[in-house]
């Protein structure tokens, strides 16, 4: 069967895939100046997470310190402004320096709610970029998170972020004294090389019994664009 794509479809796709994220791990209390500086430079909205760091690996000072608190910034915008404001905070922020965090971007299918997302049909594009490494999120209850960090490291990784969250699906609640109890969550976030991805994805899925109702998620995106990490 062939596929009729008009102009205004083949626009749309272009524009979704122009789209992405920006995602900037620093220390504690350092959010606010990266939203401040994002924002000097076209990105007017972000949300600032806080988690702690696992990293106690030399050879990819990633989130340094192990169990340090971390402030882990989300911001969302067109593929040109990204690389403009990724460029800017790595010069800003020093990101290759050691503990001075990380900056990297994922693509997006499309942003809905953010006034600081305009469409621009000219915005400058700079081509496919080759993944050399890829976002890896667990999602497990709480607790479990030191094991999805154990699991990893076993099959190269060399660290990640935890972020607290809490659960809602409808199997995953409790009742104490009649009252409905959701569980927390915690979110577990490794940056890894494209080479070692499925290992570790796969030693994950092994220790945690991920296959099993309940027991978590993984999901995975290709990263654009990073500035921080360094062997």
């Amino acid at each position: 069967m062939k596929n009729n794509i008009d102009d205004t479809q083949k626009n749309h796709i272009n524009d979704a895939i122009s789209i992405e994220l920006i995602y900037v791990i620093v220390n504690f209390g350092m959010g606010s100046k990266v939203l401040q500086a994002a924002k000097k430079n076209g990105i007017n909205e972000g949300t600032i997470f806080l988690g702690r760091g696992t990293v106690s690996n030399t050879v990819l000072n990633f989130l340094s310190v192990y169990d340090e608190r971390k402030e882990i910034v989300l911001m969302g915008t067109d593929k040109g402004t990204a690389h403009k404001v990724l460029d800017m905070l790595n010069n800003e922020f020093k990101f290759e320096k050691p503990n001075h965090g990380i900056a990297f971007s994922t693509s997006a299918g499309s942003i809905i709610g953010s006034k600081s997302y305009n469409c621009d049909e000219n915005v400058e594009e700079r081509g496919a970029i080759n993944p050399m490494y890829q976002l890896i999120i667990t999602i497990v209850d709480r607790g479990k998170a030191e094991e999805v960090i154990d699991a990893a490291n076993a099959a190269g990784s060399k660290g990640g972020t935890i972020i607290n969250a809490r659960g809602s699906g409808i199997h995953e609640t409790m009742k104490l004294f009649n009252m409905d109890i959701e569980p927390e969550k915690e979110m577990v976030m490794i940056l890894s090389g494209e080479e070692v991805t499925e290992s570790i994805i796969d030693s994950i899925r092994e220790k945690l019994e991920i296959d099993k109702q309940g027991k978590g998620i993984i999901f995975c995106q290709n990263v654009n664009k990073v500035y921080g990490i360094y062997k």
